[in-house]
């Protein structure tokens, strides 16, 4: 527990990782026996929430403490301000070395244009807010690809250090995709659907959501990810200062493409579907019924990043190849911490282990992630693990905001005004009452899709035993007992019996909105 010497801090970030798919956290199936360790002697929330299902937005509220709709990374597609004041940048301050190791996706890894409104709404020209100066689309994958001189301008929103893995599956690019063409010669022949070893017995291979890599996993960006973690351990090792790094796994995000024998240690029907798969649902929820109805007309998209419904053989791929990566990235994380361990850095070294998101994984007959707050998709682990401490699990509501208050808290430096979350290391040392009553969810979309007029904006409420969903532009919504309904199947908005929880909820839902509103700046002082 706290003591005089300050900490260092190492996090682990995988993508789109539900909670459930771990060990520790009663998946019987899944391998990860090195990420259970430190729940084994760590603290655990086993109620730990995302601030929005998306990447760079929540990627963004994790290291500003707050929402997406005060930091401005609403969605994918807009780049994190450098007017924000982040985490790593307030311990660097403070003293600390800042490392960052893998996906970093604060700025966009594509280059494309913004989506057009629909027919009847205007395009403006200018946007109401101005950036600051720094350079922005320093992680367009195609740019590190045209330019052999590409490479981060430091400090990287606060990160004196920076090795960079772009994209997902083996097709990434940056740091790790120059890495591997030193290794191997003709290395791009070993990467991508195209150059992968034929699994026709695969489904989701022939709407390139899986292939089998060549890539050896030697050579696989985990491995690599690993490697680069541990070099910064061994070199911060023999350092004065303490440091914060961040070890960000880009796996195990579709497309699913685990190394070697990886790709075999599940076979998919060995793995059982969510029991939301065949349960029978009440009244389906409009956005639910069109994913479905596009299923079974053949008009389904299923080759993009986009959900949609799947079959159940789909979804029995889905696991097992997920497990598969999640087993890889359980081998990474042991291979890191064993460094830690050989560097003598262990005994004061606070070891985190979250994600950015879930995906639904056949919860409800779904692939992927959308804008759909089915509890797979927006509960995530959180583990945090103190030199010397022992196993502690907490129901206490709490999301992505709340990590940078807690390390904040824990390396002793204070937080900014505008900060969002609460510090959770009262409960860690176990003596703290829950920071927060209910959790808010924002999403905004991007897409036009799902039946709705406009891209899908929507907020959600969980205070601990409803969830509560509200969509803008429609007259419906989703509301379940999670107590009663824990797969939530059957929508209670519309029940009269429910009415008044409905309405008290919503007027929860409004006041948390009002507590989240902006702070930051501090209003000038009046004579």
């Amino acid at each position: 527990m706290p003591s005089d010497e300050r900490p260092n801090f190492l996090l682990f970030i995988t993508d789109q990782h539900r909670a459930d798919h771990l060990g520790c956290y009663g998946n019987g199936v899944v391998r990860t026996p090195r990420i259970d360790a430190l729940a084994e002697s760590g603290w655990t929330s086993d109620e730990f929430y995302t601030a929005t299902p998306i990447c760079m937005p929540n990627r963004a509220s994790l290291f500003t403490g707050r929402m997406p709709s005060r930091h401005g990374v609403r969605h994918n597609g807009i780049e994190l301000s450098f007017a924000e004041r982040t985490l790593p940048q307030a311990l660097r301050e403070a003293g600390y070395a800042t490392v960052h190791v893998g996906k970093s996706h604060l700025q966009n890894i594509e280059v494309k244009p913004p989506q057009v409104p629909p027919p009847g709404q205007p395009r403006r020209s200018h946007e109401a807010r101005q950036e600051p100066a720094g350079r922005h689309g320093q992680e367009i994958w195609r740019r590190w690809e045209d330019d052999p001189a590409c490479e981060i301008e430091l400090p990287y929103y606060g990160f004196d250090a920076v090795d960079l893995s772009i994209h997902h599956a083996d097709e990434q690019y940056g740091h790790w995709r120059r890495w591997i063409r030193a290794q191997v010669e003709n290395a791009d022949s070993l990467i991508g659907p195209d150059h992968a070893v034929p699994a026709p017995e695969f489904k989701l291979t022939r709407i390139r959501q899986a292939w089998r890599t060549r890539v050896p996993e030697r050579l696989y960006p985990t491995s690599w990810i690993a490697d680069r973690t541990i070099a910064h351990l061994r070199r911060l090792s023999g350092a004065t200062q303490p440091f914060f790094l961040v070890c960000s796994f880009p796996d195990p995000h579709h497309p699913f493409t685990p190394p070697g024998r990886f790709w075999s240690m599940f076979k998919p029907e060995d793995v059982p579907a969510p029991p939301s798969f065949h349960a029978a649902h009440g009244t389906l929820p409009p956005h639910l019924a069109w994913l479905y109805a596009r299923r079974a007309d053949g008009t389904a998209v299923r080759n993009t990043q986009m959900l949609f419904a799947c079959s159940e053989r789909e979804g029995r791929e889905a696991i097992a190849l997920n497990y598969g990566s999640l087993a890889c990235i359980d081998e990474a994380v042991g291979r890191v911490l064993d460094a830690l361990d050989d560097g003598g850095l262990r005994r004061n070294t606070v070891v985190i282990f979250t994600s950015d998101h879930g995906d639904f994984l056949g919860d409800h007959q779904l692939l992927l992630k959308g804008p759909i707050h089915y509890r797979g998709l927006i509960r995530v682990p959180f583990i945090w693990h103190e030199p010397g401490g022992s196993a502690r699990r907490s129901r206490a509501l709490a999301q992505t905001i709340d990590i940078a208050p807690t390390v904040l808290e824990r390396a002793g430096v204070e937080p900014w005004n505008g900060i969002q979350g609460a510090s959770l290391l009262p409960l860690v040392q176990g003596a703290g009452e829950p920071v927060r009553d209910a959790v808010l969810i924002e999403e905004e979309g991007q897409r036009y899709y799902m039946g709705f007029r406009d891209r899908v904006r929507m907020r959600t409420l969980l205070d601990g035993r409803y969830r509560l969903s509200v969509y803008d532009g429609v007259d419906w919504g989703e509301l379940y007992d999670l107590a009663e309904d824990p797969d939530e199947l059957r929508n209670l908005w519309d029940e009269a019996r429910a009415r008044s929880v409905r309405t008290a909820l919503a007027e929860r839902i409004t006041r948390k909105m009002i507590a989240l509103s902006e702070t930051s700046p501090y209003p000038t002082r009046i004579a």
